[in-house]
This record gives C-alpha cells, structure tokens and sequence, in this order.
C-alpha cells in the first residue's frame, strides 16, 4: 500500500467532471484506489462516491492505493489531481 498527500487545484474542486477524470483514470490501474478526506474514505473508482466526499478547491485529499501496480497508480494520479484534473 502507498499513499500521498495532495491538494485539490482545479478551482471547482471535484465535481462531475473532473470526478469522471478521476475516475477513469483510476479504473486503468488494477489495484485499489481510494482517498481519505475528513471522517470519509472514497472509492475513486466510482463517480458517486468522489462526489460523495464533496472536496472543494483546496481541500487536501490522501490518496492510497493498493494492489499490484499501486505505485504507478499513485504516481499518475497524482500529476492528474496536481494539474487540475482537465480544468
């Protein structure tokens, strides 16, 4: 399991699209991917449960993922998160 810390840039933070950037980036890789914010644990594989977490511009998120290619996952996901998801 690795995981990292990273800011929400894109000035909306994660609504619909970018929560669907997410999440079709996040279902490439194998391995789990989730993130903490708050009191919640999303999957960020499902659009409903990014947009769950309501993460606004700024707010910080801990991405964790798990599985055979988790670092990969993490270090794109990162880069995708840190650029502004399309935004």
């Amino acid at each position: 399991m690795v995981s990292r810390k990273v800011t929400i840039t894109n000035p909306t933070g994660l609504h619909l699209r970018p929560a669907g950037v997410l999440c079709r980036d996040a279902m490439e890789f194998q391995c789990s991917v989730l993130f903490r914010f708050k009191d919640t644990t999303a999957n960020a594989k499902s659009v409903l449960s990014v947009l769950g977490a309501c993460v606004k511009s700024g707010d910080e998120i801990e991405l964790i993922c798990d599985g055979v290619d988790e670092k990969e996952a993490l270090e794109r996901l990162t880069a995708e998160i840190e650029s502004g998801l399309g935004q």
